[in-house]
C-alpha cells in the first residue's frame, strides 16, 4: 500500500514557485473544493519553471478542480490555446487566465512557441496529455519536448475521485528517453480513480504511452 500523501497549503510552497492570484479567487478556490470535498495532496517542487502534466483526463469536471487547486494555491500556471481565440474582447479574457496563443498547424512550431512564452517569465505550463477526455491511444508528446527544451521537470498529477484528492505524485526530468520517462509517469499514477474510468486512454490500460 502506497504511503498517503500529505496535504498542501500556500504556506508550505517553496519561494521559487511562481505566484499569482487576487485574495477573492483565491478564497473561491479554495471554498469549491471545500463544497466538493476535494483536497489537494503531494509536494510540489521548488522551481520557477516546470510542466505540469495533468492525467488521465475523462471528465469536464477536471478542469473546475484543476483551476480551483490552482487558484487556492496561488501558483502561476499557463495553458495553451488556438491562436484565434486569443483575437478581439475574448482575447484579452484569455490573456488574462495565463493563456499562451499557438498555431496548431504544426507540432514543432507548437513547442517552439510555447516554450519561448515561457521563457519571458517564470511560470508553469499545465497540460493533459491525452489531449482528450474521450480516451486516446497514445499520449502527445509536445508536453515532454517541451520541457525538453526548457530543460525544467515535469510535475505528474491526477485527480483521484475515490479519494477527492488533486494527488501530486511525483516529478519526472527528462532523460531523452521518451518512451521511459512516459512509462513512468503512468506507472505514477496507477492508483488514480477517474471520474469515468470507462473512458480511460490505452496508456493506462497497459500499452505504450508514446504518440
Amino acid at each position: 500500500m502506497k504511503q498517503e500523501l500529505p496535504a498542501v497549503t500556500q504556506g508550505v510552497l517553496g519561494g521559487q514557485i511562481p505566484r499569482r492570484g487576487h485574495w477573492l479567487l483565491v478564497a473561491l478556490g479554495k471554498l469549491i473544493l471545500r463544497l466538493m470535498g476535494w483536497r489537494i495532496v503531494g509536494k510540489l517542487p521548488n522551481v520557477d519553471r516546470a510542466v505540469l502534466a495533468v492525467a488521465p483526463h475523462t471528465s469536464n469536471i477536471d478542469g473546475l478542480i484543476g483551476l480551483s487547486a490552482i487558484q487556492s494555491l496561488r501558483v502561476y500556471v499557463r495553458f495553451m490555446g488556438k491562436h484565434t481565440l486569443f483575437e478581439g474582447r475574448f482575447g484579452k479574457l484569455m490573456y488574462w487566465l495565463g493563456g499562451i496563443p499557438v498555431n496548431r498547424d504544426s507540432a514543432k512550431d507548437l513547442v517552439e512557441q510555447t516554450a519561448a512564452a515561457m521563457r519571458q517569465a517564470p511560470c508553469w505550463l499545465g497540460i493533459a496529455p491525452e489531449g482528450t477526455r474521450k480516451g486516446a491511444e497514445r499520449w502527445k508528446t509536445g508536453f515532454y519536448r517541451i520541457a525538453e527544451a526548457l530543460d525544467v521537470p515535469i510535475v505528474v498529477l491526477g485527480f483521484c475521485y475515490r479519494r477527492k484528492q488533486v494527488r501530486i505524485v511525483g516529478m519526472v526530468h527528462p532523460s531523452g528517453d521518451v518512451e521511459k520517462d512516459l512509462a513512468t509517469m503512468v506507472a505514477m499514477l496507477s492508483d488514480i480513480v477517474p471520474r469515468h474510468p470507462e473512458r480511460l486512454s490505452e496508456p493506462f490500460k497497459g500499452r505504450s504511452p508514446l504518440a
